[in-house]
């Protein structure tokens, strides 16, 4: 039995995709578990880059498995493009991907409340994608499941109940003008006919599987920072990217976990609104965004920038129960004479114990740095801990010694092959 868990130990974007690309081709099954197409793992292979959302990276190695559990949201519209994406790039899906039947679906009118609450005062910064209000209707229990397109009136009536109420919040809140029921409900009756032969009982397959022996890599969205119960709320998504949401978001076990790891990256990042303890505004910062490529996969907008932080980190391994790291984007560290890690936070000169749960406390912190050197070179194709130049060595065994947890893998550029394991 063997099911290892891979979170973003950040506020995502870690470099989550790449990882679960390599170790995908040792693994039997790659399971996603929750969030929706807000996500966006980036895997360059050779010349070619590929760009996934809700799909797992799993489905690049010919030989994997790959399920969409019960805790993501689907947007029919992103799942059918990436499907149509990899496929025009020689990508095998059929007989592949599984989706769970008990999975919930975007709706437009979803999609078109977050954008309506966006552009309103006081946003937090989300994608817009409908994320945020498909889980409210999960919440609230009157959301609609991939279940519920096999009943078209049943599936009709649901969804006129829903639309009329959400008719009347458009309507008197945004002033944006009414959907059409009947035109939805064709919309999502020929999309269950495209994905009808990837429908699964997915807890019963992973079930299947684990009693087999089979080797699992559970996969999240986003990082632990951005979780809804842990994270810096409200400043969050609307899921638990945490390592507990793994077993309600694909319906295994506690019990069926043998390790987690955490996905670091060498510095931090974050985007949309929220408190950012070690973000730069200065030229470090616009020097980590510019060498770093620090823009989403999924929006293009520019990511906050900052330095390592450990206070934060070490919160995120305890709350995830992380027992090895993952190390990625190292090289970008490479341009910088010396390197900045903050090692603690403190309050009018009072050190700060616990990883703060109020952002408004964690807004006030101020961060207590130890400076390392640089190494003011490239690490294009170097493949093993030895070949690194003194000062990154240093600089990766300081951060495991402040973390208290091993750095089991290294990457040191965006291609697949430039990472290695220690």
């Amino acid at each position: 039995m063997s099911v290892r868990i891979i979170v973003g130990a950040q506020w995502g974007d870690e470099g989550k995709g790449k990882i679960v690309d390599l170790l995908s081709e040792e693994a039997d099954i790659v399971a996603r578990y929750q969030g929706g197409a807000n996500a966006g793992h980036t895997i360059v292979i050779g010349d070619t880059k590929y760009v996934l959302h809700l799909i797992p990276s799993g489905i690049l190695h010919d030989g994997t498995q790959c399920v969409i559990g019960n805790g993501v949201v689907i947007d029919p519209v992103a799942l059918l493009d990436e499907i149509t994406m990899l496929e025009g790039m020689g990508i095998n899906i059929a007989g592949r991907l599984h989706i769970s039947h008990k999975a919930h679906l975007i709706m437009p009118y979803h999609k078109m409340l977050d954008k309506a609450r966006e552009a309103m005062a006081g946003s937090i910064g989300t994608t817009g994608r409908g994320i945020g209000p498909s889980y409210i209707d999960k919440a609230q229990r009157t959301g609609i499941r991939i279940v519920d397109l096999l009943d078209r009136d049943s599936l009709t009536e649901k969804l006129r109940t829903n639309i009329e109420a959400t008719n009347r919040i458009l309507r008197a809140v945004y002033d944006v003008g009414p959907l059409n029921v009947e035109a939805i409900i064709d919309e999502y009756v020929a999309f269950d006919s495209r994905i009808d032969p990837y429908i699964t009982d997915t807890t019963a397959y992973l079930h299947a599987a684990i009693k087999n022996g089979k080797r699992i890599l559970a996969e999240g969205a986003q990082g632990a920072l951005l979780d809804l119960d842990h994270g810096t709320y409200p400043f969050v998504t609307s899921s638990n990217p945490t390592s507990g949401g793994a077993c309600t978001g694909l319906g295994i076990a506690p019990t069926s976990i043998s390790s987690v790891l955490g996905v670091v990256k060498a510095y931090s990042t974050r985007v949309g609104n929220g408190p950012f303890p070690t973000e730069l505004h200065d030229a470090d910062g616009e020097l980590l965004r510019s060498e770093g490529h620090e823009f989403g996969a999924t929006t293009g907008r520019s990511r906050r920038c900052g330095w390592l932080d450990i206070p934060a980190l070490r919160y995120s391994i305890m709350v995830n129960g992380i027992d090895s790291i993952a190390l990625t984007k190292l090289d970008v560290l490479g341009v910088f004479e010396s390197i900045n890690i903050c090692t603690a936070y403190h309050i009018d000169g009072k050190p700060v114990k616990h990883f703060p749960a109020d952002v408004r406390t964690l807004e006030k912190v101020q961060c207590e740095y130890v400076t390392v050197p640089g190494w003011k070179s490239s690490l294009d194709g170097i493949r093993s801990f030895g070949d690194l130049p003194k000062a990154a060595q240093d600089y990766i065994t300081t951060v495991e010694d402040l973390l208290g947890v091993a750095i089991e893998w290294v990457s040191t550029s965006p291609a697949r092959d430039d990472t290695f394991r220690r």
